[in-house]
């Protein structure tokens, strides 16, 4: 199934689309903390569910309303697998990164993410690192040590094997970034990518979550979150702000430079902590304001960037031939 061109659409549109996906996508993290801290369960159990419900569920609703979209040509399935097992690597990294450094280092490491799609959207196609968009990347950067507090050098509890894991998880974020330009620069739908991106990522994961049980009753572990009716309907929640964030932000890379759409995608950490100072009680101190005022800041200055040739593209970056 293909996308619909936006050769000449206005760089705005992918703003928005990306701005409402990180809106949307911000609510992962609190529910997904909720779940770990009312019910027993596994992170990687979580993360293994959390991928088969999602895909599940867009599969099922493609399948109803664009059941074309379901039809993937055979050239095009390397994409998805790459795009699957991308996903796959980052929620286990992330999951690893977080054990070994905690919640804040974790979250500066993931989101050094823009840094790594910079480096590949120049290698893939030709983006350039203008002044604006260099300035916007270290804003960012630095914001979010702030907001996750990584500032604070008793959150520093870091280890060999944890700081791999979480400079991996940043570059896995960067992949699964330029995977979505490439699939929209060749026609792949979004939506289509999406749908088999959690797929894959399911199946890559069920082995690690399984792996990752106890010994004893592994398998109960894995399949059953426990009696808790709450805790699988949560679960059914989550299904909304992880297709919609991921989905949307899949959606603006057909609008904008992968590494612009990855700089917006630092606004998460910002909205998450702002949900759960809003719905959790949890304090907002000055160095998390000024932290999202520079990530704030940083994604507007963005729209100071000239806007030049094809939208979403750097002038200069070869167009792909017509397919």
């Amino acid at each position: 199934m293909r996308a619909e061109s936006v050769p000449g659409s206005s760089p705005r549109v992918g703003y928005g689309i990306a701005f409402t996906g990180v809106v949307v996508w911000s609510w992962t993290g609190v529910l997904v903390g909720y779940l770990l801290q009312r019910h027993p369960i596994a992170p990687m159990t979580l993360a293994f569910w959390r991928d088969l419900t999602s895909g599940a569920t867009l599969v099922a609703l493609l399948a109803v309303v664009r059941p074309a979209a379901l039809r993937v040509e055979r050239r095009h399935r390397a994409f998805l697998l790459l795009a699957g097992g991308a996903l796959a690597l980052l929620n286990a990294t992330w999951t690893f990164s977080i054990a070994r450094n905690g919640a804040a280092i974790s979250t500066v490491l993931v989101y050094s993410s823009p840094a790594f799609t910079a480096l590949l959207a120049r290698v893939f196609f030709g983006e350039r690192l203008g002044p604006i968009r260099a300035l916007a990347l270290a804003a960012s950067f630095v914001g979010c040590v702030l907001v996750a507090r990584a500032d604070d050098p008793s959150r520093w509890t870091l280890n060999g094997p944890g700081i791999v894991a979480g400079l991996l998880s940043a570059v896995c974020f960067a992949t699964f970034s330029v995977v979505g330009k490439v699939a929209s620069r060749r026609g792949i739908d979004p939506w289509t990518l999406t749908a088999y991106t959690f797929v894959v990522a399911a199946g890559v994961l069920l082995p690690v979550a399984f792996a990752s049980t106890p010994a004893s009753g592994a398998a109960a572990s894995l399949l059953w979150f426990g009696p808790s009716w709450h805790a699988w309907a949560l679960l059914l929640v989550l299904v909304v702000p992880t297709l919609g964030g991921y989905g949307l932000y899949t959606v603006s890379l057909g609008y904008l430079p992968a590494a612009t759409a990855n700089i917006i995608a630092t606004l998460e950490p910002v909205l998450t902590a702002l949900w759960a100072h809003l719905l959790l009680g949890e304090t907002l101190g000055a160095p998390e304001l000024l932290g999202g005022a520079l990530i704030v800041g940083s994604v507007v200055f963005l729209q100071l960037e000239p806007r030049r040739g094809e939208a979403g593209a750097e002038a200069g970056t070869p167009a792909l031939p017509p397919e």
